[in-house]
């Protein structure tokens, strides 16, 4: 269900076509792609910038961009399901040993 929104949120502009995708929860069971109507996806800009996309198919709800800081995208990889970029390749470092 990924959606080509793109948006200027404090002067700057996020547009998933120019950027990549990291993670999302985004997972096909069988009959939809939608977490009970809403998804998350975390990208990446080309300037390493992260930001979520939130996605719903309810009514009255709009789909929506949050730019987030590098902290945050860590907390949201390790939240959401689907990665589609190892740890490293998203954030330049290597998880730390438990």
């Amino acid at each position: 269900m990924r959606t080509t929104i793109s948006q200027v949120v404090g002067g700057k502009l996020y547009d998933v076509k120019t950027a990549v995708l990291v993670a999302s929860n985004e997972y096909w069971d069988g009959h939809s792609w939608e977490r009970q109507g809403r998804n998350k996806h975390l990208y990446k800009t080309s300037k390493g910038a992260f930001f979520v996309v939130f996605s719903t198919l309810y009514q009255g709800e709009k789909n929506y961009v949050e730019p987030v800081n590098f902290d945050e995208a860590r907390r949201l990889y390790e939240e959401l399901s689907e990665d589609q970029m190892d740890y490293f390749e998203a954030f330049g470092i290597e998880p730390e040993e438990a």
